[in-house]
């Protein structure tokens, strides 16, 4: 089965290296990723773009758009969703984003919900929604727990997007990780908007034991098995891992436990190719 990993990132950020060293043991270079790509049916995967200067994730300094600074050149299975930073969204900040929607590899954007103290429709946002309208790309907001303490936990609620997704129906929206913890809230925004779709990268942090040891850990995803039930759309789901968090194989075992064998081709492939509409060229 042919997988699109709708959820990766290649940024030299000091908390996705330490996190590769200690907790997922995998190897966090793009040698690494193309690896663990080719060893498990990856035919593409899409990066979030983002970087550092200095203070640490989340960083005031980096300009507008982000990208993916560990791939010095391109390659033809990894593209990338252009970051923005709040900061640094003047004028010239928004030429530059056009500028880089207009590349190939360049297939959305990312907005950090939580991590820059901004909530989804605030109005500094409202330039960069018109951009994805204009050149029909997604926008991938983060959602749901922060990997940070720095962050805000209340500017990433799931339920902020329905304002965005409502007052913007003529844009794509992704619900990164689907809200977690507060899934059945995403549930119901993803239920209720028919252009507001989720991923369901991140959900777990580690190495292969790791994700066997809370796979099995009693009532521990309950949340998310009732929120898949009650959104009751599997078409409406991306298939991500958030890597380098934790290695593709054993969390695609994982993430297939929760979804009928029916729905694969649509949560794994088909549902990525609709929403990131610029990748059918790669594929």
């Amino acid at each position: 089965m042919k997988i699109i990993d709708a959820h990766i990132h290649l940024s030299h950020i000091e908390s996705f290296y330490n996190t590769a060293k200690t907790r997922s043991h995998l190897d966090y270079s793009v040698s690494g990723l193309q690896k663990e790509m080719k060893e498990n049916d990856v035919v593409l995967s899409i990066g979030m773009g983002l970087m550092e200067a200095g203070e640490g994730f989340p960083d005031r300094a980096p300009a507008t758009p982000m990208g993916l600074d560990m791939l010095t050149e391109q390659v033809p299975n990894v593209v990338y969703c252009a970051g923005v930073n709040p900061y640094r969204l003047g004028k010239q900040e928004l030429l530059q984003l056009e500028k880089e929607l207009l590349k190939e590899e360049v297939v959305g954007i990312k907005i950090y919900l939580g991590y820059y103290p901004f909530y989804a429709y605030d109005t500094v946002y409202g330039p960069v929604y018109e951009l994805a309208k204009a050149h029909g790309v997604p926008v991938v907001f983060h959602s749901g727990d922060t990997y940070s303490e720095r962050g805000l936990l209340k500017f990433a609620h799931p339920l902020t997007l329905d304002e965005v997704a409502v007052m913007n129906r003529d844009v794509t929206f992704v619900m990164a990780h689907f809200g977690d913890p507060w899934m059945l809230d995403g549930a119901e925004v993803v239920y209720k908007n028919g252009n507001m779709f989720a991923d369901l990268s991140g959900l777990i942090v580690g190495d292969k034991s790791e994700v066997n040891r809370i796979r099995n850990t009693p009532h521990f995803f309950n949340h998310f098995k009732h929120a898949i039930a009650f959104c009751d759309h599997y078409d409406k789901f991306l298939f991500g891992t958030d890597w380098p968090l934790v290695p593709m194989e054993p969390y695609i075992d994982f993430i297939k436990e929760h979804i009928p064998s029916s729905a694969w081709e649509d949560v794994f492939y088909k549902t990525a190719t609709r929403v990131f509409p610029k990748i059918q060229k790669r594929l």
